[in-house]
């Protein structure tokens, strides 16, 4: 089944002005459920402008020809809108800066409660947000969300988000400005929302190797249009798109490289800083068998 359909889809800043910037040209794009699609690109590529389409926070211009389609609905299609927002869990970066409530119960109750459920599902939904990011429920719940630490703040917004039980969640650089401890429990927590939330992820990132890591699919953007999607390995390890785009390759990618021009025999499709652990790993296995056979028939035993 088709989460989103995107088709034709064109976007144009302040139309007929000198500052007129064309940020989407003629873009499709199909995902599948249960994916996790990494959006990546330079600054001023159209990521953020193609996900803020997906719940119709930006409206599509040219209604003839361009169409966005989530879950069944269309984003042009008034009548569905509402429903449509509460089925894609928008998680902007900085989301913290969205808190807003006096407590933290409060806070997470905003979405359920424009949904307009009844309080026990409300206070039901609240509970387990908070337990799924990882708040226990009595000790944040009554607490002022300004008095947490920045991590927190932000297990507390995505809580906010999640308490909607959207099918679909969308991320826009979810790590950013954490430290290298948050950004690994944040990382981790979104592996989680997929299994126990929204089976579709999709997620804006600048860190080729959160995406290497995390994605099923990435999908490269350059000038408002798609330049490569496939799988990390086929998408990564075009280094010459890759550099054109204005991305870095991941970090181990770059290290293979390097260690392959010293003579290091590994594959040259490495995406992830484990793969590169088991293939060196391979690799001074191979090396030691061989510095064994070398040394036993040095010394005239075969």
């Amino acid at each position: 089944m088709q989460a989103v359909e995107i088709k034709n889809l064109d976007f144009v800043y302040s139309k007929k002005t000198p500052y007129e910037k064309q940020a989407l040209k003629n873009v499709s794009l199909s995902v599948e459920e249960g994916t996790f699609l990494g959006l990546v690109g330079a600054t001023g590529s159209g990521k953020s402008t193609l996900i803020q389409h997906l719940n119709g926070l930006i409206k599509v211009q040219n209604k003839k020809r361009s169409s966005v389609v989530v879950n069944g609905m269309s984003a042009k299609d008034r009548k569905t809108l509402k429903k449509l927002r509460f089925e894609v869990g928008m998680v902007f970066q900085y989301p913290e800066y969205q808190l807003f409530e006096d407590t933290v119960a409060r806070d997470v109750a905003f979405g359920p409660k424009n949904m307009k459920l009844e309080k026990d599902e409300i206070d039901r939904r609240v509970r387990r947000a908070l337990e799924v990011v990882g708040l226990d429920y009595d000790r944040f719940a009554e607490r002022s969300p300004f008095d947490l630490s920045g991590g927190e703040k932000r297990r507390v917004a995505i809580a906010g988000v999640i308490a909607m039980q959207p099918k679909i969640l969308v991320l826009d650089e979810p790590v950013a400005g954490l430290d290298p401890v948050g950004r690994e429990e944040i990382l981790a927590l979104v592996k989680k929302l997929q299994r126990e939330v929204s089976p579709t992820v999709i997620t804006v990132s600048h860190n080729m190797d959160d995406m290497a890591m995390l994605a099923d699919r990435i999908v490269a953007l350059k000038d408002g249009e798609i330049v490569a999607d496939g799988t990390p390995k086929e998408v990564f390890c075009n280094r010459s798109l890759i550099l054109d785009a204005g991305l870095d390759l991941p970090t181990a990618t770059s290290f293979s490289d390097i260690l392959r021009e010293r003579g290091v025999e590994i594959p040259d499709d490495i995406v992830t800083m484990d793969e590169l652990a088991e293939e060196l790993a391979k690799a001074l296995s191979k090396k030691r068998a061989v510095a064994d056979v070398d040394a036993t028939e040095g010394n005239g035993n075969v």
